[in-house]
């Protein structure tokens, strides 16, 4: 029963992060980004701002600076900064099946730089995926958009992100790590903003919709760390790839957007390579645990 909760409340929270992308979309037409980034950054570090209230903690405190978590905001905001402008630039379908190719490039990273042993399979399948990114933006061919290349960069940095999350000091607490997750977006937005345009007045609509991506990106926050809570792992994350589905749809029906077969090849393949190397690890963390039982 658990595992079921599990599964709908982490295929809610895909869908409220691809509603999210569908706003932030819909304001980069008349928002400049910058600004964008900037109110969402502020949004998200209120939100969490008062969760460390509500619990005591003072984000502020210098027991919870370390250099994984200057590095971890570091990467946070190159990963906001390009995912953003790419957002604004290429369909949101491409950046949601590139995007895709995080889990590959996370343990591409692990094995790269913090030692872990990634065999030849894994290997193969995180060549496999890769190759399906390239069967996507298709650099060199006719259909090749070079601002998919700030999706690639956006996947690399989330993977840093990600590894460098392994790393921060047990005594910083997850709610910390939100608010400085969050905060980087504020500090990296006036680099957007020199680039893209100064903020400007917005309308009733555009600050509902500002106000609807900040909703849904803190909802699908709850949502993915309240399911990886309550199922287990190897039934739950399959599911994080419904948010490709749901951007998909929401593509379809909000931007007219109409993938054609090469993109969904490329998707298809880094979705299997991802599900592959996940259940790889999974196996292999089995064997240990019962070798080391014996």
């Amino acid at each position: 029963m658990n595992n079921l909760r599990g599964i709908l409340f982490i295929t809610a929270a895909m869908a409220a992060f691809a509603i999210e992308d569908s706003f932030i979309k819909y304001l980069s037409g008349s928002v400049p980004k910058g600004q964008i980034m900037l109110l969402l950054g502020l949004g998200g570090s209120l939100v969490f701002f008062l969760v460390a209230l509500g619990q005591r903690v003072n984000v502020f405190q210098r027991r919870h600076f370390s250099q994984a978590l200057f590095w971890r905001t570091a990467s946070e905001a190159l990963a906001a900064l390009f995912f953003i402008t790419s957002l604004s630039l290429v369909p949101i379908t491409t950046v949601a099946a590139v995007f895709q190719a995080t889990p590959l490039a996370i343990t591409l990273g692990a094995a790269l730089f913090l030692g872990e042993q990634v065999g030849w399979r894994r290997w193969c399948a995180i060549l496999t995926g890769f190759l399906g990114v390239l069967i996507i933006i298709r650099p060199g061919l006719a259909g090749f958009e070079p601002a998919s290349l700030f999706v690639v960069i956006t996947v690399f940095a989330i993977a840093a992100r990600d590894l460098l999350t392994r790393l921060m000091p047990a005594r910083t607490s997850s709610t910390v790590v939100s608010f400085y997750g969050f905060f980087a977006l504020v500090l990296a937005s006036p680099l957007l903003m020199a680039l893209t345009g100064w903020p400007e007045a917005v309308s009733g609509g555009e600050a509902l919709s500002l106000g609807a991506a900040v909703g849904f990106g803190v909802i699908g926050y709850y949502l993915i760390v309240t399911a990886m809570r309550m199922g287990d792992t190897a039934a739950i994350m399959p599911f994080r790839y419904t948010r490709l589905l749901f951007s998909i749809l929401l593509g379809y029906a909000v931007f007219s957007e109409s993938p054609d077969a090469l993109t969904y090849l490329g998707a298809a393949l880094i979705i299997a390579s991802g599900l592959y190397t996940f259940l790889r690890e999974r196996k292999l963390a089995q064997a240990l645990r019962s070798s080391a039982a014996v």
